[in-house]
């Protein structure tokens, strides 16, 4: 079965060559951020709240949701080649797609530690224990798993007529849908809405989290205290923000046979700046964070004197 033609973000090689060496500098500093934050939020006793334990599996959910596309971009282009097999394609979106779910889902799950925290604080250790996280964390990577199957089983169940070429630089959805031969693509559309109001439902459940969550703020007497709590949950609204917006925007808007720098610009934002973000984000508003940092780097930087006495 053939395959199909990714034509990423331009014609040229040369800004084909440029977009892809910033994709890869992008890549590394989320490989970079998000291995930190993982570490960090595994070693130090300190950050061993559930907050944290979210937080730690967002920057492993970040490696892999930017692993899936950047990667092979960045290969194929520095190779020049656009080519890729039917089967890759398939396995790209099925694993994109879970990803995607994942982080809307724990996006979602991150917003209700939140509010408990802030709205609910003596009953904090009651409602967040243990077995109430790694069940939060195994109902996100299931929602993941049954939209990615939902997803790529309809659009890979469609025909596909004349030339197999996809205007993006990664199996993207709604522009593989593009090359049906008919209407054939109505069990498709029927999983996208259905998928979109679960996303909705999601940010509705975000939203009111975070308006008793602001309510539960501005009530409070002192100041520190109110700094303090908009501090953790600031960041993660901003996150929210930034990946349902765009994500939203580029599954609904217009689609045209050529990529425009709309296109461009929110495929970016969508797919690649989201994983570089939060490890950003996190790390420079969060002291806590912030200063187990410096421990894992002043203990690194220990033990290379220690070793350097020996040599």
């Amino acid at each position: 079965m053939g395959g199909f033609v990714l034509m990423g973000f331009s014609v040229k090689p040369e800004l084909e060559l440029a977009y892809a060496s910033l994709f890869f500098i992008l890549y590394l500093l989320a490989l970079t951020g998000n291995s930190l934050i993982i570490a960090t939020t595994s070693v130090d006793d300190n950050l061993n709240s559930p907050m944290y334990f979210f937080l730690k599996h967002l920057s492993f959910l970040d490696l892999c949701y930017i692993s899936v596309t950047v990667p092979r971009f960045i290969l194929s282009t520095f190779m020049g080649s656009r080519n890729i097999s039917f089967w890759e394609c398939i396995m790209q979106c099925f694993v994109f797609m879970v990803c995607a779910m994942a982080e809307t889902s724990m996006l979602t799950v991150m917003s209700y530690d939140r509010y408990v925290a802030i709205c609910l604080p003596l009953h904090y250790d009651i409602i967040m224990d243990v077995r109430t996280c790694v069940h939060g964390v195994i109902g996100v990577w299931v929602s993941g798993v049954i939209a990615g199957v939902m997803h790529t089983a309809a659009t890979f169940s469609i025909q596909f007529c004349g030339p197999r070429v996809i205007h993006q630089f990664f199996c993207d959805i709604p522009q593989i849908l593009k090359l049906s031969c008919s209407n054939d693509y109505i069990s498709e559309v029927g999983v996208s809405v259905f998928l979109s109001v679960v996303a909705l439902l999601c940010t509705i459940f975000i939203g009111f989290s975070y308006t008793h969550i602001f309510s539960s703020v501005l009530r409070m007497p002192s100041a520190e205290g109110r700094a303090k709590a908009f501090s953790t949950c600031l960041p993660h609204l901003a996150v929210v923000i930034l990946f349902l917006s765009t994500a939203a925007f580029e599954y609904f808007k217009q689609n045209y046979d050529s990529p425009t720098a709309l296109d461009m610009f929110l495929t970016i934002m969508y797919a690649v700046v989201p994983p570089v973000l939060n490890p950003v984000i996190y790390s420079l508003r969060n002291k806590a964070i912030k200063t187990a940092l410096r421990k894992v780097f002043k203990k690194k930087k220990s033990i290379v004197l220690l070793l350097g006495q020996f040599d």
